[in-house]
């Protein structure tokens, strides 16, 4: 059997599967809470390397670009200042 990640075995995803299935609600959306923090970290501190000179408020700005495309963010936000 063929595993979902090409680095685990397939008893150890069994394992991991098995204790996703059993976890409350709560901790599941707990999970899915703290992988959505990470991710806006890791792609803060990707804009950070292409906009070195950014402002916070820059940064803000182009990562509401990225999660919300640019269309809608300029919709929500108004015209980007750095534009």
């Amino acid at each position: 059997m063929s595993t979902l990640s090409e680095d685990t075995s397939a008893d150890a995803e069994r394992v991991q599967i098995e204790l996703l299935r059993r976890a409350p609600a709560w901790r599941k959306l707990q999970m899915v809470g703290e992988m959505n923090q990470t991710v806006r970290m890791l792609a803060l501190a990707g804009l950070r390397q292409r906009f070195p000179n950014a402002t916070p408020a820059e940064l803000r700005r182009h990562l509401a670009d990225l999660l919300l495309g640019e269309e809608l963010a300029a919709r929500v936000y108004g015209k980007a200042d750095y534009n």
